[in-house]
Parts: C-alpha cells; sequence; structure tokens
C-alpha cells in the first residue's frame, strides 16, 4: 500500500506499510524526479521524504529496529500527534485491490480530513457527500500505465525496466489533450480496409 503526498516545495510523505518495498520504490522514483528537474543530489531530495511504516513516523531513534530498506529515509523529527495539523491537504492513494482489501474507504478519507483530502483509489468507489459537498473519488490504478508501458517495453526491446523509463512514461501523460479524444483515439486505430473479393 502506498499512499502519497507531494509538495516538491516543502516535504514528501509516502504512507504504507513498505512491507513489500512499495512504499520505499515510490519514494525513490521521486527524489529521482525531484533530483532531475532540479539539478539536486538525490541524497538531498531524499531528506525532503518521509515514510510511514506500520510503527509510525521513519526517524533515526527507531534505526536499530528498521529494515535495511526504510534506513536511507530515517531522519530526525521530533514527535507528531495528528497528522492533519503537519499535511493539510493529504493525498491519500489506497490503491490496494480489490475494493475489499484497500487501505480506507473513499468516504473513511474525505471523514477523516473533514473534506481536506485529495482522495483516488485502485478500485471504483461512489461519490461521498460530507456536510453538504459532493466528493467524486479518483481511479489511480497501475492497470492504465502497463498496457502501454508493457507494449514499449516490448516493441524497444528492452530486457530491463530502469527508474527512467517510468519516469518518462509519467512525463508522458503530461501531453496536451486533443480537442476531440473520441476522433483522436479512432484516428490511432487500426483501420483495415479490406477489398472485396467475392
Amino acid at each position: 500500500m502506498v499512499d502519497v503526498i507531494i509538495n516538491i516545495e516543502v516535504d514528501v510523505g509516502v504512507f504504507g506499510s513498505c512491507k513489500l518495498k512499495a512504499g520505499t520504490g515510490i519514494a525513490e522514483l521521486i527524489a529521482l524526479e525531484m533530483s532531475r528537474q532540479t539539478g539536486t543530489p538525490i541524497e538531498n531530495n531524499r531528506e525532503k521524504i518521509w515514510l510511514v511504516d506500520s510503527k509510525g513516523l521513519i526517524v533515526r531513534s527507531r534505526m536499530e529496529s528498521l529494515q535495511q530498506f526504510k534506513k536511507p529515509w530515517a531522519h530526525d523529527h521530533e514527535p507528531v500527534n495528528n497528522l492533519l495539523d503537519a499535511v493539510k491537504k493529504p493525498v491519500i492513494l489506497a490503491l490496494s485491490n480489490p475494493t475489499t482489501q484497500s487501505e480506507c474507504t473513499a468516504e473513511e478519507a474525505y471523514t477523516w480530513s473533514k473534506g481536506c483530502a485529495i482522495f483516488a483509489s485502485g478500485s471504483p468507489f461512489d461519490p461521498v457527500e460530507y456536510e453538504g459537498k459532493i466528493f467524486v473519488p479518483g481511479q489511480a490504478n497501475n492497470a492504465y500505465i502497463f498496457p502501454g508501458f508493457g507494449l514499449g517495453v516490448v516493441i524497444s526491446g528492452a530486457i530491463r525496466v530502469h527508474d527512467e523509463m517510468l519516469l518518462a512514461a509519467c512525463l508522458a501523460t503530461r501531453l496536451p489533450r486533443p480537442d476531440n479524444l473520441v476522433k483522436y483515439a479512432e484516428s490511432c486505430m487500426y483501420t483495415p480496409a479490406y477489398r472485396n473479393y467475392r
């Protein structure tokens, strides 16, 4: 599970169990992209990224009990009692599938954050009404990138997928959106015109 809060000018927080190293992988990609954009060493950017596991904030005072892959992300920090006091606009990505395995529901995210969270999940959730306002959860499933990314890997003949390839795929999503998305998609499809042989 990976929940990401991004503000490159200040700090980045990645919340999750980090059991399967997914959280640290996302954190490393964020640090790498920050380095690419700013020209600063990746080590400096790691200092701006904070991880949370099942025991709380990953800090240097926990260094002896941390798994090896979490250690580069341990920093000095005073205890924090309430996340919303530290993060005013949390981005919550509850990406585990199926919906029954999601880290939290959209309703839980909006209620907990008092309607301040930006929420997306790996599985669809219905809109949520909180204090008279309707919130429509986003869906941020890796299934959206894998078909195109996989095709690119096969076509290019790559035998390994590197971080830079993932970052390039992310940047491709920033391309301008066509005025008529359906017409554009149809123009990219293979539409053979067969002669009638009968």
